[in-house]
């Protein structure tokens, strides 16, 4: 079987494993704050993943979410970048709006990208270089549009914040409006369908990223660092995913500005 098959049907199996573990009672933990949160199913569906990839392909990397292989130096061979739920929150607390990403990388280079849907069934996916899709159906090129008339993705908590939030708070005020879904994941491939047209964040993990972002370049979509920089798989970082006129205008008009606020934070947070 082809990796591309043999990684579709692995997500699909996951969604259908996470579905039934959902019937039984979840055990909650906390990780790094009261609001980061990893339960048993987290765990199990990363488990699974990684033992179904070693089984079929002992000499494939895996870096996860739940603790297989959190630091990537070496990118050679096939990696595999796993988040078994994204959006742990909002599958604690809704039971739905989350998702099962992967990105799988060839000698360093995006091979195939993976965002499940695990609760409305719909599976995003692509081989890079032959279109993405939303189940069967090919999803279309990104149209450009100019912040004033766009709906933007970006989480409410992050205009509080004392270095963030003055940085954020404009871009939000010159929008046409601005949401937040909870799962990174979901609101990439909501950038990649034209539902919303750009997601900002800081903080993010490769696993976050990494199979949305294969799908929304796809489709013509841009997805940097807040400076425009170029994305990595070793590293985490904070990101813009946009269609690409206001991807250039985010960064231009509103974000290169504060380059240095946001080396600050960026080496604050993650020591590089």
């Amino acid at each position: 079987m082809a990796l591309y098959d043999f990684a579709k049907g692995l997500v699909l199996e996951a969604g259908n494993k996470v579905r039934l573990m959902m019937k039984d009672e979840l055990n909650i933990e906390t990780k790094s704050n009261p609001n980061d949160l990893v339960t048993n199913v987290d765990r199990a569906t990363e488990d699974y993943i990684y033992d179904m990839i070693h089984q079929n392909y002992p000499e494939h990397k895996v870096i996860g979410e739940e603790g297989h292989g959190h630091d990537l130096i070496d990118t050679s061979g096939v990696v595999w970048v796993v988040d078994p739920i994204d959006g742990t929150l909002n599958f604690v607390h809704q039971q739905e709006n989350f998702a099962i990403s992967i990105g799988i990388y060839h000698e360093g280079k995006p091979y195939a990208g993976f965002v499940y849907d695990v609760m409305r069934d719909i599976l995003y996916h692509t081989k890079v270089g032959e279109g993405a899709f939303e189940n069967n159906h090919a999803l279309e090129p990104l149209k450009d549009t100019q912040l004033k008339t766009s709906i933007i993705g970006i989480n409410p908590n992050w205009l509080t914040k004392p270095i963030m939030g003055p940085i954020f708070a404009p871009i939000v005020n010159d929008a046409r409006s601005a949401r937040a879904y909870g799962s990174a994941a979901l609101e990439i491939v909501s950038v990649a369908k034209g539902q919303l047209a750009a997601y900002l964040t800081p903080r993010l993990q490769p696993w976050d990223y990494a199979g949305g972002l294969m799908i929304l370049n796809e489709v013509g979509g841009k997805g940097t660092n807040l400076l425009g920089e170029t994305l990595t798989i070793t590293r985490p970082n904070s990101i813009i995913m946009a269609n690409p006129l206001l991807h250039d205008e985010i960064i231009s008009d509103y974000l290169k500005n504060h380059e240095d606020t946001l080396r600050m934070h960026h080496k604050k947070r993650f020591g590089n």
